[in-house]
This record gives structure tokens, sequence and C-alpha cells, in this order.
């Protein structure tokens, strides 16, 4: 009989253990706040990608050496979607049902942020993506803190068009949404300034492409019928190393056919020989060379974290760090970090972005920022040659798309819409084209 009732006490005291355990456990999960960071750290977008994780990790670090938020520490949940569109949704997916993260900072392509819009809005998530993209879209689920079209490509071109006298166009891109969407927009701004069609070459190539002599050799053909003549680049990933060889070693100079790229900033030039690419050019909203206070501290922050001074800063990573702070100012002025309330908190704040001005969240959900051209420099830096004098709105619909000039993104009442027609004055329904 002895045994059997120390038999039972054992039995249930390890009952009350574990009991205690999963209730511990509980409170230890509502002291802390989940963030999602979704970002590839393997396949063809790694080289781009594995540095934003690194920076959300560094954003949150700093935030809890401030106290956290709402009184309590914030825990990153990171996943890693492998370069894999399908994978993006399903880890998004997993993050906000699972995880119950507040937000989530990630993505890089159109194509990952077009998989995972789906499941943001069913289960009402939040999403901060902080790179350029081709703008036709404004979705109440996500905050789009990279560049739109007229923040970026519109710009570029203006420049070339201006100030280098370009006549003829290369549009090369890599094979997906946002270079196919943003070249239309091209195409049909170019021709509405009076650029012939014979005068505009458009190419695609897969991800990860990595034979360009045939389609080099094709841009110094096209190039050489006596206009000046420009590459604008939407190629993604790891295939630009290889363009970039190629095109040194085809001896294409940024003096004969300069290239300005809308993907390639100071991370993917830290992987290549940049001296053979002097002189080319990207068009950015921010570049680690831009000699700002705030900028300084920013470069300071990161390589404390990373704990490698030669490690580099650029676009994608700044527009994290605003992103992050208007979050974490919208949670506090909302006192809670649900989606609806942090969506009607964010509109309107303001944060200093790092190359001087300020960046605001706008009713569509995009921000304000500055324009820059940087020229590549042989220590992989930029040197700003062009910028304009202040912040740009990001438009979320082209004016130069017959089916989106009518269109704008407000998610303030009284319009509480994505796409709404400012001539029919309705709402077309969904968030996205």
């Amino acid at each position: 009989m002895r045994k059997r009732d120390l038999i039972k006490r054992l039995v249930l005291g390890s009952g009350l253990a574990l009991g205690l355990s999963a209730v511990l456990s509980a409170a230890a999960a509502d002291d802390t706040i989940k963030v999602g960071v979704l970002h590839s750290l393997s396949g063809t977008m790694a080289i781009s990608e594995t540095t934003l994780k690194d920076t959300v990790l560094m954003l949150v670090e700093e935030q809890n050496k401030k106290g956290g938020l709402l009184g309590k520490k914030l825990e990153a949940v990171v996943v890693d979607p492998a370069s894999n569109w399908p994978l993006f949704a399903e880890k998004a997916r997993e993050l906000i049902a699972k995880d119950k993260v507040a937000a989530v900072f990630g993505c890089w392509t159109s194509v990952s942020r077009k998989s995972v819009l789906p499941v943001f809005e069913e289960l009402n998530g939040l999403l901060f993506y902080p790179v350029q993209y081709e703008g036709e879209e404004s979705s109440k689920n996500v905050f789009y803190t990279g560049a739109a079209p007229n923040q970026q490509a519109i710009p570029a071109v203006d420049y070339l068009m201006n100030d280098l006298g370009v006549k003829r166009w290369v549009l090369a891109g890599t094979d997906y949404v946002y270079p196919r969407t943003t070249n239309k927009i091209l195409e049909a701004y170019l021709k509405q300034k009076g650029v012939a069609a014979e005068d505009i070459m458009i190419n695609y190539t897969p991800f990860g492409h990595s034979d360009w002599q045939s389609i080099v050799a094709d841009i110094k053909k096209f190039g050489g019928a006596g206009k000046k003549t420009a590459v604008v680049s939407t190629i993604n990933g790891d295939a630009n190393v290889p363009f970039y060889k190629e095109l040194g070693n085809q001896g294409v100079s940024a003096e004969d056919i300069p290239v300005v790229a809308f993907s390639v900033g100071e991370e993917e030039l830290s992987g290549i020989d940049t001296k053979p690419l002097v002189g080319h050019l990207a068009a950015w909203n921010y570049f680690m060379s831009v000699d700002t206070p705030e900028n300084a501290a920013f470069i300071k922050q990161w390589h404390a974290f990373i704990k490698d001074p030669k490690r580099v800063t650029n676009d994608p990573m700044e527009a994290h760090k605003i992103g992050f702070d208007l979050w974490v100012k919208a949670v506090e002025k909302a006192g809670s970090t649900a989606t609806d309330k942090v969506v009607k908190a964010i509109v309107g704040l303001e944060t200093p972005n790092l190359t001087g001005g300020i960046a605001k969240m706008l009713p569509n959900h995009h921000i304000t920022k500055p324009v820059l051209i940087g020229e590549i420099q042989d220590d992989g830096q930029f040197a700003v040659v062009w910028q304009t004098e202040g912040t740009v709105p990001g438009d979320a619909w082209s004016d130069f798309l017959p089916g989106s000039k009518d269109l704008e993104g407000d998610w303030t009442a009284p319009i509480n819409c994505g796409n709404y027609n400012i001539k029919t004055k309705t709402c077309l329904g969904s968030a996205a084209k």
C-alpha cells in the first residue's frame, strides 16, 4: 500500500509540475511580442535577403535595449522560404497562425510578395515589404517601404534622357512580375516621351541566369546604331554577378552604354570585381556613401551588431529600418499590436530616413522617399550624381497605364480601399490587381 501511495503521489506531483510548466510557458509567451522574419537564407535570392534577416534581428535587439515595446520584449521568429515562391506563402501562414507574430518583415521579389499577399489578407496579418517594386497594388495588410516606380524607375529614365541624352533603351530584366510590370510602365512612358518602338529593346532571363555572352553581344549591337543607348536593368539576385562580368569581358563601358540598375546595391557589388563597372549607375533611395549623422550612426550600429567592419549597408536595409520604426510608433500610439488598430494608427506617422529627410506613411501604405542616382566606384560604393530636392510620395498606381491612372489607394475612412476609382467614385473590390 505504501508503495502504491508513493507512486500515486509521484504521478500527481508530476502532473502538477507539468501543469505549472505549461502555465509558466504561456506566461513567458505573453511577456514577448513576436516579430516574423520572412527572408530567403538559401537559394538564388539569399545573396540579397540574408542581410535583411540580420537587419531585422539588429532592430529587434536595439528595441529590446530600449525596454522593448508596450512593456514586453520583442522576439524574432526567423524562417527560410529558400527562394521558393509557394514556400513563402506556407511560411507566412505558419508565422501568423502558428507563431502568432504581431508583424512580419520580409520578401524581396514581387513574386514572393504576390505569393504571400492572400495569406496576410485572409489571416489579417501585417507585412512590411522593404524592396522597390512595380506598383499596381495597395493592400490594407501590406506597408510598402521600398520604392514605387515613380520613386525609382521613372526618375532614373528622366535622368538618362535629360542628363545623358539617351535615345535608345534596353529594358533587361529577370522573368517575373516586377520587371515585366515595371518595363510595361517604362515602355508606355518612353513612348509618351516620343521614343519610337524600334528604339526600345526588351529582354527577360530566368532567375539565376548565367550565360550572358549572346545577350550582351545583342546589347552591343543594338547600341551601335549611332544613338546614345542605355540599359535599364531589373535583373534580380545572383544573376547580376555573371551579367556584370560579361559586360566587362565584352568591353561595355559606362561611357558607351551605361547601365542603370534597380536591384543592384552595395551588397551585390561586394562579391564581385567592380573595376570594369566603374561609371555604371544604380537608382535607389539610399546609398551607404550618403554623409549624414543618421547614416553614420546606422552604419556604426550595423558594424557593431554584425561584428564585421567591412560589411556594407544598402537601400532595403534602410527601408526595413523605416518600416520597423513606423511599426513601433504605431503600436505605441495604438497601445496594441492588433492589426486593425496598427493600420489605423500608422497612417500619417513620420520617422527620419538615413539621408537627412523624413519618411511619412501615406494613406496608400507607401511612404515618402528621396530618389538618388549613384555611380559605381572601384571600391564597390556609389557616388551620388543626382538626387531629388526633397522626398517623393509613393504612388501605388501608375499614371502611365490606362487601367491604373484613375486609381488610388486610401486606407483611411471613408474610402478604405486599395484601388479606388476617382472618376466613378467606386472601390474595385480587391486590394491588388
